[in-house]
């Protein structure tokens, strides 16, 4: 290798670490920093060269999925403008992400400078080197310079494509910025974070080591536990933080983040081990916002649904996954999508006006064949049910990759055979707030200025959007959580990367932090108490009614609830089988923390004769109506 050419200055190293990504796909380099030769259309020109960046449905719109050169000939390059000296180490390639075109780059050269003008060719001392390229179009194809190379400029110059294709790549570059302490754009856009976290991919048995790590520190306010097994047997490990772990406490509402349940979307997981160390950390050295969310909220944080999806992920690692290696379950299931259909047995319900008289607007029964053992239902879906109905959740969110928005209920459209259509549920309102803390608290997801991860700019709409209004979607986690359960559950997209590089992990703790915390604290929002008779014991299982609004709630198993509302005043109707039903004004205020609102409902006279009756082994005279008849004519013939 030559040490030293004019333009650029490759370093004689045979022995180098590998440098991270310079940013394409996580969107560091912006779209003024990619240029071409040529480009097809805008919808295919140089700022859609991105690694893993996706296609819309359709051709010959804004965004598509790749850079694809105006002419197939060996003079088209892809650029990059590191805007800074850097020391350049390799390249990842991809194909062109479409449903309908099958494009991809099979070899190419790259060339570097320093002033855009001069260029000099990568060699090997005699003659240029020629990288193999790509075999397909979603499989990422790592290539690591012989060594490392300094400049600000690289091109990458097709020689070979598929020949029934066009030039089309989305890249990748890995790169190390070089010192510069006066390079101003570089210093004014770093993010810096001051947390002391295990910024870095864990395992499945460094995770698990981590959650016992953070158990250690913080052995009063933590409890590890698992809700069950993945299909190859790795456990579904949780953790809870509270000020009395392992119990329900009367009054405190019960919260939850859950991740990772597409494998591959790493982002979660990874952020919910980072806020369970840093809550401990807090906690510990007296953050009072930390030790009242503790002390008042009952926390469980579950950071990898599909254990066995990650692993295959991780195997591979950050930057060769490509888009989807990982995202299923074991037996290849989509977790997020395999819960039981309960809108549409709902809303045929709502059709034949059976809702209230023959069923509830709420607590939907799960259908028979779905809890048949050859029902395809993976093991980690049946788990997740298992404890969502065990525990009284009020608000949870799930954390996803691959866009930043925040996307919440209904997923599913109502009308048949429609892609995309608003649908809300009956607590929209709360719903849409709800999103809203959480995207107004990121430090990306609501910039009007920031970059569109793929194809739609959720900037536009608050950083916030109705699942079903963005793509239809039976059997969520999130419709399954509300119309099953009292727990309101969200989506949150934390990345346009699913799987960011460890180098990026600190900077994505910074974007998503003040975030996690705020939705954390909306489970106080709304109105709370306890419903009980006039003995003053709990009763389980009644029914709190919120008047305009067509979805009920129950009470948990001491007669506590909690109903999530935005501010304004509300008439709350209690009632129970066997028991007269309340009602009262509950008015909910803009400051935080829930209003009280308790209800005492009596016994009803029939239910109290029952009781009676049963209590004396006695039970009511049931008699044929002819029988009936036939004794009192008899008693008035006799004159009695």
């Amino acid at each position: 290798v030559v040490c030293r050419l004019k333009a650029v200055a490759p370093i004689c190293n045979s022995h180098y670490l590998e440098c991270p990504p310079i940013g394409l796909e996580s969107l560091k380099i912006d779209d003024f920093q990619l240029h071409a030769s040529s480009t097809k259309r805008y919808g295919l020109g140089a700022h859609r060269g991105r690694l893993n960046i996706q296609a819309g449905l359709y051709e010959d719109d804004l965004y598509e999925g790749a850079w694809c050169a105006g002419r197939d000939d060996t003079l088209q390059w892809f650029e990059v403008d590191a805007r800074r000296l850097t020391k350049f180490t390799g390249v990842i390639t991809q194909g062109r992400s479409s449903l309908w075109s099958s494009d991809w780059v099979t070899s190419y050269k790259v060339m570097f400078s320093n002033d855009s003008h001069t260029w000099i060719t990568l060699n090997n001392g005699s003659e240029d080197l020629i990288f193999k390229g790509n075999r397909e179009k979603e499989i990422p194809v790592r290539n690591i310079f012989p060594e490392p190379v300094v400049s600000r400029y690289i091109r990458i110059n097709p020689r070979s494509w598929f020949t029934r294709g066009s030039i089309c790549m989305r890249v990748e570059i890995l790169g190390c910025p070089m010192p510069d302490p006066n390079n101003y754009y570089h210093r004014r856009n770093e993010v810096i974070t001051t947390d002391d976290l295990d910024f870095r991919h864990h395992s499945y048995k460094e995770m698990r080591q981590l959650m016992k790590v953070v158990n250690e520190m913080c052995p009063n306010i933590t409890r590890i536990y698992n809700i069950g097994k993945s299909q190859s047997g790795l456990k579904l490990y949780a953790i809870e933080i509270s000020d009395n772990p392992g119990e329900h406490e009367v009054g405190e509402p019960e919260f939850r983040y859950t991740a990772g349940l597409h494998g591959n979307e790493v982002l979660g997981r990874e952020l919910l081990l980072l806020l369970m160390q840093f809550m401990c950390l807090e906690y510990l050295s007296g953050n009072q916002r930390i030790r009242h969310l503790v002390e008042e909220t009952r926390i469980h944080l579950l950071p990898s649904v599909n254990p066995d999806g990650y692993e295959k992920a991780f195997e591979v690692g950050s930057e060769l996954i490509g888009w989807s290696l990982g995202r299923w379950s074991n037996d290849g299931i989509d977790i997020h999508h395999n819960f039981p259909d309960l809108n549409a047995i709902l809303w045929a319900a709502e059709a034949k006006k059976w809702v209230p008289r023959k069923m509830f607007n709420h607590h939907v029964a799960i259908p028979d064949w779905y809890q048949s053992t050859n029902a395809s239902v993976a093991l980690e879906t049946r788990a997740l049910i298992a404890w969502m109905e065990k525990m009284p959740f009020v608000l949870g969110g799930n954390l996803q990759g691959g866009e930043l928005v925040v996307t919440f209920p209904y997923d599913r459209t109502r009308s048949q055979g429609v892609v995309r259509e608003q649908t809300p549920t009956p607590d929209d309102h709360i719903f849409r707030w709800l999103a809203f803390s959480y995207a107004s608290t990121h430090r990306l997801m609501t910039d009007a200025n920031r970059r569109v991860c793929h194809t739609q700019d959720f900037a536009k709409e608050d950083g916030t959007i109705n699942g079903a209004s963005w793509h239809t979607a039976a059997g969520s986690m999130n419709d399954f959580s509300y119309l099953r359960t009292n727990c309101f559950e969200l989506s949150m997209y934390v990345g346009c990367d699913k799987f960011p590089h460890e180098s990026d992990l600190a900077e994505e703790w910074e974007n998503n932090r003040e975030s996690l915390l705020v939705f954390m604290e909306q489970v106080h929002r709304g109105i709370k108490g306890v419903v009980k008779d006039h003995q003053g014991r709990g009763i389980a299982n009644a029914i709190i009614s919120v008047e305009g609004i067509n979805h009920d709630i129950r009470t948990a198993a001491d007669g506590d609830y909690w109903r999530l509302l935005n501010p304004g005043e509300y008439r709350v109707t209690a009632r129970a089988e066997g028991y007269s039903l309340v009602s009262k004004k509950c008015e909910v205020g803009y400051e935080m923390g829930a209003t009280r609102c308790d209800f005492t409902i009596g016994r009803t006279n029939m239910s109290r004769i029952k009781e009676i009756m049963e209590k004396f082994k006695k039970q009511p005279i049931k008699l044929p109506m002819r029988q009936l008849a036939a004794q009192g004519s008899r008693r008035r013939r006799l004159g009695t």
